[in-house]
């Protein structure tokens, strides 16, 4: 996962649903086809709810999620490229 290369970030820490997917959604829409769009959120729900959003857009694909923690606070990595 480290090794994707990012053409946009978001750090989303801190957002509860619908927000983080909210704003990714937004972000996505100003992205080129091909992007890919690297987001920090702290919320649990959004890994479901990006996972959602991926299925149920036309526009985008979910390419990659993960866990990952910083001064003991988790947090998911959400990849998302820009298909169409």
């Amino acid at each position: 996962m480290g090794n994707l290369k990012c053409d946009r970030f978001l750090d989303l820490r801190g957002l509860e649903c619908p927000f983080p997917v909210v704003k990714a959604r937004e972000e996505a829409a100003r992205m080129l086809v091909g992007e890919v769009l690297k987001v920090f959120a702290s919320d649990r729900d959004s890994l479901k709810n990006f996972q959602g959003w991926a299925t149920a857009a036309k526009n985008v694909v979910l390419i990659a999620q993960g866990v990952d923690h910083t001064e003991g606070d988790a947090y998911f990595i959400h990849y998302i490229r820009r298909i169409m």
